[in-house]
């Protein structure tokens, strides 16, 4: 099966184009490869994202929007860990990502790493910020 991929989904109540224009503005590299939206008598909201594919530093990630509520969000238990180069991206992106989120882990020195921090973002996903 050389064709196989594992790609991470995301799965958001009306709110995932925004967190994918929100993480793709946070790396430079960041961008929207495809978005496919619910047309008119389609099940979901029409506008609303059927299926999309954006990608953050070389990784592509996809998300959809359903249009049934589910009584379970993102757990931190499950997250984003991203390696970052220097001080200044990882305390630019503890910023942005924590902001109308929450702090699961302050920036800081832990016994596994000099410099990291942990938060849940504002629409829910989890981020692990470490400082190579």
């Amino acid at each position: 099966m050389a064709d196989q991929k594992i790609t991470t989904q995301l799965m958001f109540e009306g709110a995932a184009e925004a967190a994918m224009t929100f993480y793709t503005s946070l790396f430079e590299d960041g961008a929207v490869l495809e978005i496919e939206r619910f047309a008119a008598g389609e099940p979901g909201p029409e506008g609303t994202v059927k299926r999309a594919v954006f990608a953050l530093a070389g990784q592509q990630f996809s998300c959809i929007d359903s249009f049934v509520h589910h009584e379970f969000g993102f757990t931190p238990s499950m997250s984003l860990f991203v390696e970052c180069s220097s001080d200044a991206e990882l305390e630019r992106l503890y910023a942005a990502l924590s902001e109308g989120g929450g702090e699961l882990m302050p920036l800081g020195e832990y016994g596994f790493s000099r410099r990291f921090g942990w938060v849940n973002d504002r629409f829910g996903v989890s981020w692990q910020l470490n400082l190579r």
